[in-house]
This record gives structure tokens, C-alpha cells and sequence, in this order.
């Protein structure tokens, strides 16, 4: 696992949108499918607007890209309308989809989202398309990735979390207080249910991208560093992927 430190969270967004610029469009060039993770909160926001600029410099073939998302919230097993503030569907389009130039070929045929009522579903479109060729990853304050929040290793072992798949879980309270700060305005509308990709789909990823700009991301990342890896850090299991790197702001994270 590859750790890099940048300035602050500009050079960590110009640095994210260009890994993944590079991957998409030699894709584009060779004009072979490419099977793109992504993520959602206040960490990729200006990644998104950045990537969508050098797509559309680029004049990129978009279409053969897939994009799978990591998660969708839900309520009562039902994922939230787009007309939901906090719909991951609707800040995808806000944030990147709405972003691209249409001439690139990228239509709404071609974004996934995690479906409560249907999860396994999900896991079948994907390892259909050959699963994720680049995951792009932030971290929860707890060391979540996506939804899938640390379990004790006493309820579940090392090898079976890495093996659980996308499905509709109950929100810690943790993260429901994390969320109603940060992206719900300290409003109480943050769902307490979420569809997640499951760990198992994360981690088949040929290539994983997780950025930290947060100072409550330092004492998870700091368990990571020191090497702790187990289903009570589930972002630990980066540490045995083949090919990932954890990007963090020096800034606000002292590593």
C-alpha cells in the first residue's frame, strides 16, 4: 500500500481527479470498458468538478465507462428519491454526472447505485461487467469505507467481513451524527438504513484510491499505518490490496 501526503485539500483533489483521469482515458483511448467506483461526501467535491473539467478537455469517449456507486441511503428498506436532500443519486448528478459534456456519449444507462430491495442484484451487474477496475474511497471518522461499519472480530471473523456482499444495513449512530453535521446543515434527516457495497466487491477492485482531508480521519489512519488490520477498521483491509493508496492533507492530518 502506497501512502502519500499533499499540502491541503485542493492538492488532494487536483491529485485524485488526475489518478483518475489517467486510468479513464487510456481506457477511452484503447476503447475497452472501464468499470469506475465512486464515492460521495464532502471530501470529493471539488475531485468531481476537477475530473469532469479534464473529461470534457479531453473530449473523452465516455461510452464505455460504468460507474458503480458506493452506497444509496434508505428508509423502511427503500432507497430515498432523488428528491432527497441527501440522495447519493442526486449529488452524483449535482456534483459530477450533470457536469460531463453530453457529446462524450455518458447517459444515465451507465451510473449504478446499490439497491436495498435488490443488493445482490447489484453484485451480479458488476461482477457481470467484470467488476471495479479503480475505487474511490474516503474513510469514516470509525474507519468505514462505504457503509460498512466496523464489526467486533468477536461477531465476525477476519476473512468473513471481506467476504460480505452489498446489502441494506441499520447506520451506526456515530455515523448518523457524523452526517447530520457535515451534510445535512445539523438538520435530524439523515436515514438511519443505507444499501452498501459490500466489502467483498470493494476489494476486488484492481486498483483502490481512499482520501482523508478530516483531523477526526487521523486516528483511524493511524491503526492503519501501525498495521492493525481486522473487520473493527474495515478501511485496514486496504493494506492487503494489491494496488492501493491512501491519500491524506498534512495539513489536518499528522502522520
Amino acid at each position: 500500500m502506497k501512502w502519500t501526503a499533499v499540502d491541503n485539500y485542493d492538492a488532494m483533489s487536483e491529485y485524485g481527479a488526475e489518478i483518475i483521469f489517467q486510468e479513464v482515458a487510456a481506457a477511452c483511448r484503447e476503447k475497452r470498458p472501464f468499470n469506475l467506483g465512486l464515492a460521495t461526501g464532502n471530501t470529493m467535491l471539488t475531485l468531481y468538478r476537477l475530473l469532469a473539467e479534464k473529461l470534457n478537455a479531453a473530449k473523452c469517449d465516455l461510452s464505455q465507462l460504468q460507474t458503480w456507486n458506493l452506497d444509496e441511503y434508505a428508509n423502511d428498506g427503500v432507497a430515498v428519491p432523488e428528491s432527497h436532500p441527501l440522495s447519493y443519486r442526486r449529488y452524483m448528478k449535482e456534483n459530477f454526472f450533470n457536469r460531463l459534456d453530453p457529446a462524450l456519449g455518458f447517459t444515465d444507462r451507465q451510473y449504478h447505485f446499490p439497491d436495498p430491495e435488490d443488493p445482490a442484484g447489484f453484485d451480479q451487474a458488476l461482477a457481470d461487467a467484470g467488476n471495479l477496475d479503480l475505487q474511490l474511497l474516503g474513510i469514516g471518522f470509525n474507519g468505514h469505507i462505504a457503509f460498512n461499519e466496523p464489526m467486533s472480530p468477536d461477531e465476525i471473523s477476519k476473512e468473513k467481513f471481506a467476504e460480505l456482499p452489498t446489502r441494506l444495513i441499520a447506520l451506526k449512530e456515530m455515523t448518523i451524527a457524523t452526517n447530520k453535521r457535515l451534510t445535512a446543515g445539523g438538520e435530524d434527516i439523515v436515514p438511519r438504513q443505507a444499501a452498501t457495497m459490500g466489502m467483498k466487491q470493494i476489494l476486488q477492485a484492481k486498483k483502490m484510491l481512499l482520501l482523508a482531508c478530516f483531523p477526526e480521519q487521523q486516528v483511524p489512519l493511524s491503526e492503519i499505518r501501525n498495521g492493525r488490520i481486522g473487520p473493527d477498521l474495515p478501511a485496514s483491509y486496504l493494506a492487503e490490496a494489491a494496488d492501493s493508496e491512501i491519500v491524506w492533507t498534512k495539513d489536518v492530518i499528522d502522520l
